[in-house]
């Protein structure tokens, strides 16, 4: 022995030949191990105390054992879908000899020598070297890069179903070995050691594999799934549904490798929540008919058919494969009541996204559909969403400048009848109303259009853009206007049934005791004055154009007495006693002054008269042109008769407003038209009995009219393409424009087309395109109301504001139009009422007419 091999086995003394057989060689897995025969048993003495021979024999268990666990360095068998997987494991299940067991004892048992030395020793730990054995070896380079082709096969439909098939086998065949023959020798039956290895497996799956893919093809897999099963189609077009996989055996997989649980159940949950929300849209989207049987139906299907899928699917994650038992597979109520009650939300959601057509179509009676929306807003949430939602619609699709004013009253007026049922406290409908109620405040023919419709005929079905027939339907039903509530109602301390304000109104919510439709559109404005001054003009326009009945505007106006008091609405009153006291007064006058009577065989006009007290009226058009002789002297009779009635007053004719029955009589007709005074004059001067005598047309300029008449032009040529619209006069020629001449005669061919040639054809045509273009003229010119414009008012004072501007710039020279402005507030009496603007409008005006000129933005008489 050398002097090396001395030290050596001084530090490392030989073992006992006699105690410990050496084996011949390394042990491989399948041969005995030990030296000796096969069937030896090895014998190990369990109280050495050497610490170098217990390494031995630590080494050499370590070594068999580990052999035996070591997995092939080859691909898993071919992915078969089979509840059997035995035989294709086969090959991958050894067989546990004595020697190996009597190793894996040594290594994993407590009980051995070598487990207690070793204890809490990772690298002694035989789990924890199979775990990386098996995870960061095996399926690292075997089973991940094959979950990954399948994962990518386009070819197969639902490739994550067969990526759990493959899971389960390398799952299963990873735990075989440990199972039979590792946690039997651990303490409590290696349950502590199955869950560290089960839950280090489940983390390699989770972190090793794209989650976001593999959670994608489980949502296509359970939705295809549970459509199929619900019968439920999610796209119509498509002629069938797909069949799906047995989801249900894939759950149990899943939940068996670990990949089940929280996570599973949530992608379950959303599939299911997508679901429900499908059947409902395909189902119950446009069913609004009343009295509504949605919310039956839907309860009893989710009773019956979605709550009973729901257990279906999620007891093997709840049981994993352990059997199940009636009561683990049970639909419990409470359960069943939850599924109904997200049901009812989502039908909620649905109809919240219909509630805009809802209302829309809300008087082809679509009440059901609110009676559906009333189950979903009883909570504050859902109150917010349903409003918030509604008030984005309307700002998107309603409250637009292209949008008719009409139009917005009406979904207005829909929007109160339909919120009026959802929420009869009011606190939905005061928050849905203020967005649209500030924008019909900004619009400035809504006072004009709402006065209108209430004072319209609802029998009348005429289109109209200005009027709203259920306005006027509600006010024909009996629609009471009760009178404005005072600010301090809700101080009544008499009132017994008092409640307080719902606990999600708004800091601004007045609860109505008295919702109407017509008491919220006149409520519209803050002040009553805007609406009592736009009901005065409206008034006044249809009392100066009826003839004798009243009875809608005396109804209209003493029910808004009732609202807005009788003294903001005196005025009114004032000019409906006006044209009642008219009556009586004309046929007193009348027959005083014997206008009534008509001796002679020549029939003579008759003159009526509404007598008007021009105070209480808007200003009115005072235009004042000739009339025709015998109308002026029945005039004239007709005011002796006034001041002899009526002392101390006189009349002022307002010539431009009245209206005539007009008899013409031609050659080859007779025509009888209801026109105004100045259209009577213009075709009054057409008669001409010398030429009429000698055959000729009576032919006439605009100038003559004019001139004759004393009438300003445009109301001359709207006379004329009034009466050419007639077919009463024509345009001479071409060349002179101006001039005009009667049709006595009309063509053949217009009387009678069947009998025209091509030329009188032509000549039809010529004549009916002119009139029909001049029809079209005279409606559009013309003053077409009784009543003048803001804007004519306006003009008129700027009128005579206009000589103070003169006289301004003539005495102290050329202003800035600040200067101007601030010297007419001073000069003028009563104040200059008009602002900058305004006044550099009307003085760019001046500027246009050669009257001024500005240099410097200084303004200046023009010399």
């Amino acid at each position: 022995m050398t002097a090396v091999d001395r030290v050596f086995a001084a530090v490392f003394p030989p073992l006992n030949e006699n105690s410990i057989p050496t084996p011949a060689a390394t042990p491989v897995l399948g041969s005995a191990g030990f030296e000796g025969s096969a069937d030896a048993q090895l014998t190990i003495d369990w109280d050495l105390r050497d610490t170098a021979a217990e390494q031995v024999q630590w080494e050499r268990a370590w070594h068999t054992a580990t052999a035996f666990l070591s997995l092939p360095n080859e691909q898993l068998p071919p992915l078969n879908d089979s509840n059997d997987l035995s035989r294709q494991h086969m090959k991958w299940r050894k067989k546990c000899t004595p020697d190996i067991a009597a190793a894996l004892k040594y290594i994993v048992s407590l009980d051995s020598q070598g487990a207690r030395l070793r204890r809490g020793q990772k690298q002694h730990d035989l789990l924890q070297w199979y775990f990386e054995e098996a995870g960061l070896r095996h399926y690292v380079q075997h089973v991940r890069p094959r979950i990954l082709q399948l994962l990518e096969d386009m070819e197969a439909e639902y490739g994550v179903y067969n990526v759990v098939v493959y899971l389960e086998q390398a799952h299963t065949i990873y735990l075989h070995n440990l199972e039979e023959y590792v946690f039997p020798l651990c303490a409590n039956g290696g349950e502590e050691k199955k869950r560290w290895i089960l839950s280090n497996l489940t983390g390699l799956l989770t972190y090793s594999l794209p989650q976001q893919r593999i959670n994608h093809d489980l949502t296509k897999l359970f939705k295809t799934h549970a459509e199929a099963t619900l019968e439920i189609r999610s796209d119509p077009s498509s002629p069938e549904q797909r069949k799906a996989p047995n989801v249900r055996r894939l759950l149990t997989r899943l939940q068996d490798i670990g990949m089940g649980g929280s996570r599973v159940q949530k992608i379950l949950a959303e599939v299911m929540s997508g679901v429900l929300s499908t059947y409902i849209k395909q189902n119950y989207a446009g069913e609004w008919d009343s009295r509504s049987k949605v919310v039956a139906k839907l309860r009893y299907w989710v009773e019956n058919r979605f709550a009973r899928y729901i257990v279906e699917m999620l007891a093997p994650l709840n049981l994993g494969t352990r059997p199940q038992t009636r009561s683990e597979t049970e639909i419990a109520l409470s359960d069943v009541e939850k599924w109904q009650e997200i049901a009812i939300n989502h039908l909620g959601g649905l109809r919240t996204e219909e509630l805009f057509n809802i209302i829309v179509d809300w008087e082809n009676d679509s009440k059901g559909a609110i009676e559906d929306l009333k189950r979903y807003v009883t909570n504050t949430a859902a109150r917010t969403h349903v409003t918030s939602s509604f008030c984005d619609v309307l700002s998107r699709r309603l409250l637009q400048p292209g949008a008719a004013t009409t139009e917005i009253l009406q979904v207005y007026i829909s929007i109160i009848r339909a919120f009026s049922h959802l929420d009869p406290k009011g606190v939905l409908l005061d928050r849905v109303a203020r967005p649209i109620r500030r924008y019909l405040r900004d619009r400035d023919d809504t006072v004009a259009i709402v006065v209108s419709s209430l004072l319209a005929d609802a029998e009348d079905t005429a289109p109209n853009a200005d009027v709203l027939p259920e306005l006027a339907e509600e006010m024909q039903n009996g629609t009471t206007l009760t009178a404005q509530e005072d600010d301090d109602a809700d101080l009544d301390f008499d009132d017994m049934d008092w409640m307080p304000d719902p606990v999600d109104a708004g800091p601004e919510y007045k609860k109505s005791k008295h919702l109407d439709v017509i008491g919220s559109l006149i409520s519209l404005f803050e002040t009553k004055d805007i609406f009592v001054k736009e009901f005065q003009k409206v008034l006044a326009e249809r009392l100066l154009k009826q003839a004798q009945v009243f009875e809608k505007e005396i109804r209209v106006l003493e029910l808004l007495k009732l609202r807005f008091g009788e003294a903001s609405l005196q005025a009114c009153e004032v000019m409906l006693r006006d044209i009642l006291d008219s009556r009586r007064v004309d046929n007193v006058i009348r027959n005083d002054q014997d206008l009534a009577m008509n001796n002679s065989n020549e029939p003579e006009p008759e003159l009526h008269t509404r007598i008007l007290s021009h105070l209480f009226w808007p200003s009115l058009h005072s235009e004042d042109f000739s009339l025709p002789p015998e109308i002026s002297d029945l005039q004239a009779r007709y005011a002796t008769g006034f001041e002899t009635l009526k002392q101390s007053r006189k009349l002022t004719w307002l010539n431009a407003l009245g209206q005539v029955t007009v008899h013409l009589d031609l050659e080859d007709r007779n025509v009888t038209e209801i026109v105004q005074t100045w259209q009577a004059s213009v075709i009054y001067a057409f008669q001409n009995e010398e030429q009429s005598n000698k055959g000729q047309p009576v032919t006439k300029t605009v100038q003559q009219l004019v001139s004759s008449l004393s009438m300003s032009e445009s109301f001359v040529r709207n006379a004329l393409t009034f009466w050419v619209g007639k077919l009463i006069l024509a345009p001479s020629s071409t060349s002179h424009p101006d001039t005009y001449h009667v049709l006595e005669t009309l063509p053949s061919s217009a009387l009678d087309p069947s009998t025209s040639s091509s030329s009188s054809k032509n000549l039809q045509s010529t004549l009916l395109t002119t009139a029909a273009a001049a029809a079209d003229a005279a409606a559009t010119s013309g003053p077409a109301h009784a009543l003048r414009s803001e804007e004519d008012i306006a003009q008129e004072k700027m009128e005579v504001f206009w000589q103070f501007v003169v006289g301004m710039l003539t005495n102290q020279g050329a202003m800035p139009l600040s200067r101007i402005v601030m010297m007419l507030k001073v000069v003028v009496p009563g104040g200059f009422p008009f602002g900058n603007e305004e006044l550099k409008s009307f003085l760019e005006g001046r500027v246009r007419e050669g009257k001024l000129e500005v240099v410097g933005g200084m303004y200046k008489i023009k010399v």
